[in-house]
């Protein structure tokens, strides 16, 4: 693991996640987050199209897979949100973090851009298309798991100071 410049690590109280719809990717990263960190950090996601609709159905049947229930998400857009004071904003698609940059360029938040390949673009049987949506929410759990970590690393070095 590289180094970690505690002075530039910040604690993520809140993170929001987004993608283009808000049906996939984000509601995925959501979902995961939520059982990896419990209560300890406020989860959202957003999608920035118009043309919102309703959670994938393969997204709903992979998460099912590991005991997650995704059904009952509805998407939601950027521009709805309540509040915008999220301590880390990750965007899962190109669109999503070059309408983010735009947006949030005057404000104190960090942005990530996670490169989250889209799995409706599959076409085939349903196990093919299956299979795409398996290898995104474990990319995803993958990509979530080593930012805590990094988290948790930076905690302990700070703390051996």
């Amino acid at each position: 693991m590289s180094d970690i410049n505690i002075e530039n690590f910040k604690y993520i109280d809140s993170v929001l996640y987004i993608c283009t719809f808000n049906a996939v990717r984000s509601p995925i990263a959501e979902c995961l987050t939520k059982r990896l960190c419990g209560e300890r950090v406020y989860v959202d996601s957003v999608g920035i199209s118009s043309k919102l609709n309703k959670v994938n159905p393969f997204a709903v049947s992979v998460m099912e897979e590991t005991g997650l229930d995704l059904s009952k998400h509805t998407p939601k857009h950027y521009k709805d949100l309540d509040d915008t004071s999220f301590d880390l904003i990750v965007c899962l698609s190109e669109e999503a973090y070059e309408a983010i940059k735009k947006e949030t360029g005057s404000y104190a938040v960090d942005v990530e851009y996670w490169p989250i390949f889209d799995p409706t673009t599959v076409t085939g049987n349903r196990e093919n298309i299956m299979t795409s949506f398996r290898e995104i929410r474990d990319d995803l759990e993958v990509k979530i798991k080593k930012r805590n970590t990094d988290y948790r690393e930076a905690r302990r070095k700070y703390r051996e100071r």
